[in-house]
């Protein structure tokens, strides 16, 4: 476990170290810019190794939750609660995020902990890594459209519209069954099974805004269609958090 920890702590750092190199390099973007390409990176990272370890290297996590964890499901992990510690800090120190998003890191971090500390069910952990990170590109691409004048457009319709989709495809319908494989299962451990219910719990409250977000966004497509304009600012708040 002590070199588990280390591991953590060298993730951390080279996170901390790429916000820093990127804040040099692209400073006149501000924090949060850069912030988050370290956010859309790490996206993209996990979604590839996590891919590959549910779709190659296996177990299939609906067949085999709560069996030991591998060098490349640990791995996968660690670098994923490096970043997840590292963003924490940092939304904590510049206070942009609320109860909610503060309480999917939380959890995240103490899930990652609590398979890394058991040494079982990483499968499932990094199929809800998977899960939780497939829609985070979108909604980085939607917050920098938005920095750059491009949101009002066709190709913000685009981003909008596939966000939604995956995202009630993969937390809502993927995710439950998921979950109901994991409960059913005797393999993973009664805490794991709580870990579960509480981040499925979650996506149902970001589920919530995203139905607002998506009833705004309808109308104002409604109004373009009978007015000939659209009113894409109302329908853009409510989807501002840095990570989903």
């Amino acid at each position: 476990m002590a070199l588990l920890v280390v591991y953590a702590l060298l993730w951390l750092s080279g996170w901390v170290s790429f916000y820093f190199i990127l804040c040099n390099v692209n400073g006149s973007q501000g924090y949060e810019w850069n912030c988050r390409l370290v956010t859309l990176f790490h996206g993209i990272l996990a979604i590839c190794v996590t891919a590959y370890i549910g779709y190659v290297d296996g177990p299939w996590p609906f067949t085999y939750p709560g069996t030991k964890n591998t060098p490349l499901q640990i791995n996968a992990l660690v670098l994923s609660l490096g970043y997840f510690i590292f963003d924490m800090g940092w939304c904590v120190y510049f206070r942009t995020e609320g109860p909610v998003m503060l309480a999917h890191h939380t959890m995240s971090i103490l899930g990652i902990v609590l398979t890394l500390w058991l040494g079982e069910s990483g499968i499932e952990s990094c199929a809800v890594l998977f899960g939780s990170e497939i829609t985070n590109p979108l909604l980085q691409a939607r917050w920098f459209l938005r920095q750059t004048g491009r949101y009002e457009t066709q190709l913000g319709d685009i981003v909008d519209i596939l966000f939604v989709l995956l995202f009630v495809f993969m937390r809502i319908f993927v995710g439950g069954a998921m979950l109901y494989c994991e409960l059913i299962s005797p393999r993973p451990r009664f805490f794991i099974k709580c870990g579960g219910v509480a981040m499925y719990a979650l996506s149902w409250v970001f589920m919530v805004d995203i139905a607002r977000f998506a009833i705004r966004k309808s109308k104002s497509w409604h109004r373009q269609h009978k007015d000939g304009h659209a009113d894409h600012t109302v329908a853009a708040n409510g989807l501002e958090g840095k990570t989903d």
